[in-house]
């Protein structure tokens, strides 16, 4: 049911849980070992799992080499199981070889790309939006680890990065943290009118607009007031924060807005978690845990998540930067009655020097790419 859909799952959760352990290291083992069993621990990469990385976690010796995770929210349509699955928020995080750096690159979902046959599940291959990649390896009984396999691989093709670990992260999970850590301060940099909350004539919450295939356009429902999130800095609980940065259809930017404002989040839930006092007070560390392990399966790549925890320990929310794809300016093409991000030439710059570890070059050649 299309009404279902706005429970989109953010792909950013798992970089929050390497970045709350390195929060959370001098805690103790009872606070370590809570976090590595709370955290749903599964193989997702398959073919797209960086086997001959120099990167050893398991050792512990901050091995010499970047490291690439590849992370994905879905939209997995509990209500409509016969619906499939797809990507709603696919995010690379680069981390430098010495592990002290890591930039965040968003895909947006429209981007059209080669997807590779996959006969898990029997698709043929062909090019289509990069999100259907993972409907392709969710459905004929793929799920979730078929989904994200069929993904990373196409991600690799795109980007030629393969990935030291991955992660799939749900949405209610992620409102959990939020709340967990009392909500989060977020700067809304553009007037943002939600098209999944609204509240009719008697104050009862409802959808505001319907979506209206092929393309899910949105139009107004007569009689029901939309959220409006208004420019300025606010604080937002857990269900605000994440129907904000869902939101794509009525800013002007569109998917790149939305991206803008995943990643902001990212920072904004970083900067809280650091801020909360994890490190002294157990308790809300335990919540901000349990809620962390309700949003995140994780894959480790042979690696325990103990393991991640201590090589990215150095990770904090001052060492992220943030990047756009396209300089953030749409490339919309219309082919075959669809509409296409066509992802262009210094984007195919960005995912080499990703490749090479030479993103603090780029950077300083296109700051404007930073968001």
């Amino acid at each position: 049911m299309r009404a279902k859909r706005w429970l989109r799952r953010l792909g950013i959760a798992a970089l929050l849980a390497v970045l709350m352990a390195g929060i959370v290291v001098g805690t103790g083992a009872l606070i370590l070992i809570h976090a590595t069993n709370s955290v749903d621990q599964t193989p997702l990469l398959g073919g797209a799992a960086d086997t001959s990385s120099p990167f050893v976690v398991a050792q512990r010796n901050a091995a010499d080499g970047p490291v690439d995770i590849l992370l994905v929210g879905i939209d997995e349509r509990v209500a409509d199981p016969e619906g499939g699955a797809r990507s709603d928020s696919i995010i690379i995080v680069h981390v430098t070889a010495a592990h002290d750096h890591a930039y965040l690159i968003s895909i947006p979902r429209d981007s059209r790309v080669p997807i590779p046959a996959y006969a898990r599940t029997g698709y043929r291959g062909g090019t289509d939006k990069i999100n259907a990649a993972f409907a392709y390896g969710f459905a004929d009984g793929g799920g979730r680890s078929g989904g994200f396999e069929l993904l990373a691989l196409t991600v690799k093709g795109l980007t030629g990065l393969s990935f030291d670990a991955g992660a799939i992260v749900n949405f209610d999970g992620l409102k959990g943290v939020v709340n967990a850590v009392g909500g989060v301060t977020l700067c809304v940099d553009e007037e943002t009118t939600s098209v999944h909350v609204g509240w009719d004539a008697q104050g009862n919450e409802t959808m505001p607009y319907h979506l209206i295939p092929p393309d899910y356009h949105p139009v107004k429902i007569p009689g029901v007031r939309p959220q409006v999130y208004h420019v300025g800095c606010q604080h937002l609980g857990g269900w605000q924060a994440l129907d904000y940065v869902r939101q794509r259809d009525l800013i002007p930017d569109g998917d790149y807005g939305r991206q803008r404002h995943q990643q902001q989040l990212i920072n904004a839930l970083a900067d809280r978690l650091s801020a909360a006092g994890l490190a002294t007070n157990p308790l809300r560390a335990d919540r901000a845990l349990t809620a962390l392990g309700n949003a995140v399966s994780f894959d480790g790549n042979g690696a325990s998540l103990l393991d991640w925890m201590f090589t990215l320990h150095s990770i904090t929310p001052r060492t992220i930067t943030m990047l756009k794809t396209n300089a953030g300016r749409f490339s919309t093409q219309l082919i075959g009655g669809q509409a296409f991000e066509i992802l262009d030439g210094t984007t195919a710059q960005l995912f080499a020097a990703a490749a090479d570890d030479t993103l603090d070059r780029f950077v300083a050649a296109h700051p404007d790419w930073v968001v």
